[in-house]
């Protein structure tokens, strides 16, 4: 019996629905040469949605997504304005504890990078921290934000990273600011600490964020498995993914128990939309780290290789990769791969 699989398809905005369809195309190819189905399921959430709902995502889309076995995230344009709904990401993350934001740090073939070979992993906790926006206006011009670090969040996060670890070459680095913030990263620190004790085959590095930040630029090779709180995580990725080559090709991965969201790491580009010119790789490499979450190992290294095989031939490069393809010539070549 074919096994299908409800994909929540949520295209965002600005140039989300270019690299989402594109993403779409490329997993639809995939799935004709395998034995399961994507049903994918069409919601609204973005900021296009605000002036019509009241809300980035609204209450039928958060039905939707709840009867699917996954979601697949267009970038999004989160405001910036007080009072504003949170990103959608943050609400997803928090709704359906997806507590693992997974960010792979590669070298790609025919793509410039700081270092070359290069292949590590940022494991960002994500539901809790600066990041999570918990602000509050004390008096006008005098704003304050809560850091809240909690032991349960920095175990399970630091249990998921050794694990992964442990697949991968037994080396794991904790990027923290302990010493200035004693009380929360002093939580994340023990935490960190005390799963180590279950994972005694892997070498562990401590490691303080600004020098984290150097050695990225230094000598990102050092790196095997990073982890680290939800802000830090958030700027690291985005650094790594310049250092490897371009935030074109960086895609992220949201765990948590039962439910998986899988999005881009870059944003929605509003001054490209519907230009035709972005580069679709990080969202079809999400697509692809979707398939292996959802079991279909073989069809997600099916993706990951084409992707590969049409950067090695360099024939066909976007803007960010230093040529002058659109959206649609990337994904046709994927396309022509799978």
């Amino acid at each position: 019996m074919v096994k299908t699989y409800k994909i929540a398809t949520l295209k965002g905005d600005g140039i989300g629905p270019e690299v989402t369809e594109a993403t779409v195309k490329v997993l639809q190819a995939v799935e004709e040469k395998s034995n399961f189905k994507l049903d994918f399921k069409y919601g609204e959430a973005g900021y296009h949605c605000i002036a019509k709902y009241g809300t980035n995502l609204p209450k039928e889309t958060l039905e939707l997504i709840k009867q699917t076995d996954a979601c697949l995230k267009g970038p999004m344009t989160t405001p910036e304005e007080p009072g504003a709904p949170v990103s959608v990401a943050v609400t997803l993350r928090k709704i359906f504890n997806l507590y693992a934001n997974v960010r792979p740090c590669r070298s790609f073939p025919n793509v410039e990078s700081l270092k070359p070979n290069l292949d590590f992993v940022i494991v960002r906790e994500n539901t809790e921290g600066l990041y999570s926006g918990a602000e509050s206006l004390l008096a006008p011009g005098v704003g304050v934000a809560l850091r809240i670090i909690t032991h349960e969040a920095s175990l399970k996060i630091a249990d998921f990273a050794f694990k992964l670890a442990m697949k991968r070459r037994k080396h794991l680095t904790y990027v923290h600011k302990g010493n200035i913030l004693r009380i929360t990263d002093g939580i994340f620190k023990d935490a960190v600490k005390e799963a180590q004790q279950n994972y005694p085959e892997v070498t562990v590095d401590d490691m303080h964020v600004d020098a984290a930040t150097m050695q990225l630029i230094k000598q990102p090779g050092i790196y095997d498995v990073i982890v680290t709180t939800n802000l830090f995580g958030d700027i690291l990725s985005d650094e790594a993914a310049q250092v490897t080559g371009s935030l074109g090709l960086a895609a992220g991965a949201n765990i948590g128990e039962s439910y998986g969201m899988f999005e881009p790491v870059h944003g929605s580009a509003p001054k490209y939309t519907g230009m035709n010119r972005v580069n679709p790789i990080a969202t079809i490499m999400a697509g692809s780290m979707m398939l292996d979450w959802l079991g279909e190992k073989a069809a997600a290294s099916k993706v990951e290789s084409s992707v590969i095989n049409v950067l090695k031939e360099g024939k066909v490069r976007t803007a960010d990769l230093g040529g002058s393809a659109t959206t649609s010539d990337m994904a046709d070549a994927i396309l022509a791969k799978v």
